[in-house]
C-alpha cells in the first residue's frame, strides 16, 4: 500500500459516525444514498459516510471493496470510474465498487488521506490493503484486480463464490474493442514483416507518445527481428574482441533470447563503462531497448538500471 495511505485510515471512526446515523431516523434522503445508483446494478454503488459501516466494511468481510474516491469537476475520474464499473459488473461479484464523492463526503476522503483524485482504495477484512491514484490504463487495473483477487481468494468466502456463479446474476462477457492500428500491426508480426510491423507500432507512438503497449511491442518487434538473423556464434565472437560494439550488442540480444537476461545485461554495461560519447550513447539505448522487453518491476532489471546509473555518473 502506498504510504501516503497507509497507517491513514481508522476505520473504527467512520463505524461510530455510521452508527449513530444508523440509530437516527431514517430519511428518505439516506434511504436513496444507500441504494445503488441507476444502471450501475448490484456490485456498484454510492456510499456516504451514513453507509460505510454496511457497504465498505461489513461487506468487506466477504469480499473486496474497491473504493472510488472522485468528484463531478475531476477529469481523469471521468476516465477511470467508467471502467471500474464495467469490470465490477463483468466480475459478477468477485469484488464490488463503493463509490465516494469527496465533494459530498470530506471526511472520508480526510480519514483515508487522500491527497489527489482519483484514489482508488481496496478495502478486505475491513482494512484498506492496496491503493492506486490517477486514471491507470484498463489493462493495469486489470492486473491490479487480478492480483488483489489472487491475494484473498483464501480469505474471503466469497470470491470462490462468485467466481463460481454464485453472485447472483450472470457475468457479463466482456470482450475487449480491438483498436485496429495494433490489430495491423499484430498481424505484420505474425506474418513476418517486421518492418510494416514496426512503422505501424511507430506511428501509433507518433499519435500517442505515451501509449505503454505500443512501446512494449515496439521493443519486441525490433528485438525479435534482430534475433530472427542472428549469428550462433556472437557470444564467442564478442568475447574474442570486447570492443567490437556492434559484437556485444549481438551477444546480447543473443543471452537474453536463451534467457540468460543478468549476463546479457551485465555485458552491455561493462560495454557502457568502457566506451564514451556516442558509442557510449549506442549502447545504452540498446539496452534500454532491451528493458522493455520485460516488466518495469523485473528485479533483473531493477538491479540493471541501478548499474547503468551507477557505470553512467
Amino acid at each position: 500500500m502506498s504510504a501516503a495511505l497507509s497507517g491513514a485510515v481508522d476505520l473504527s471512526a467512520l463505524k461510530a459516525r455510521a452508527d449513530a446515523a444508523r440509530q437516527a431516523p431514517s430519511t428518505p434522503t439516506s434511504s436513496a444514498a444507500a441504494a445503488p445508483a441507476a444502471g450501475q446494478g448490484n456490485f456498484v454503488f454510492d456510499v456516504t459516510e451514513a453507509t460505510f459501516q454496511a457497504d465498505v466494511v461489513e461487506r468487506s468481510l466477504q469480499v473486496p471493496v474497491v473504493v472510488d474516491l472522485w468528484a463531478e469537476w475531476c477529469g481523469p475520474c471521468k476516465q477511470l470510474s467508467p471502467v471500474l464499473e464495467r469490470l465490477a459488473n463483468a466480475g459478477n461479484g468477485a469484488w464490488v465498487l463503493a463509490k465516494v464523492d469527496v465533494d459530498a463526503n470530506p471526511r472520508i476522503a480526510q480519514l483515508f488521506g487522500v491527497q489527489s483524485i482519483p484514489t482508488v482504495v481496496a478495502i478486505a477484512g475491513g482494512q484498506p490493503v492496496d491503493a492506486f491514484t490517477g486514471a491507470q490504463p484498463e489493462p493495469q487495473i486489470r492486473q491490479w484486480i487480478g492480483a488483489l483477487l489472487d491475494a484473498l481468494r483464501d480469505r474471503l468466502p466469497g470470491i470462490q463464490e462468485a467466481e463460481a456463479g454464485g453472485g447472483g446474476e450472470p457475468a457479463e462477457e466482456y470482450e475487449e474493442p480491438v483498436d485496429p492500428r495494433f490489430a495491423e500491426a499484430e498481424d505484420a508480426f505474425e506474418a513476418g514483416d517486421f518492418a510494416a510491423a514496426e512503422q505501424a507500432y511507430q506511428q501509433i507512438l507518433a499519435a500517442e507518445p505515451g501509449n505503454e503497449d505500443a512501446k512494449a511491442a515496439l521493443a519486441q518487434v525490433k528485438f525479435t527481428a534482430r534475433t530472427e538473423a542472428i549469428d550462433p556464434s556472437a557470444v564467442s565472437k564478442a568475447d574474442a574482441n570486447p570492443s567490437d560494439l556492434d559484437a556485444q550488442l549481438a551477444a546480447a540480444d543473443l543471452e537474453v533470447a536463451q534467457q540468460q537476461v543478468d549476463q546479457a545485461f551485465a555485458r552491455l554495461i561493462a560495454s557502457v563503462r568502457s566506451t564514451a560519447g556516442d558509442d557510449r550513447d549506442k549502447v545504452r539505448s540498446h539496452l534500454v531497448e532491451l528493458f522493455g522487453l520485460f516488466p518495469a518491476d523485473d528485479p533483473r532489471v531493477a538491479k540493471a538500471r541501478r548499474d547503468l546509473a551507477s557505470a553512467l555518473f
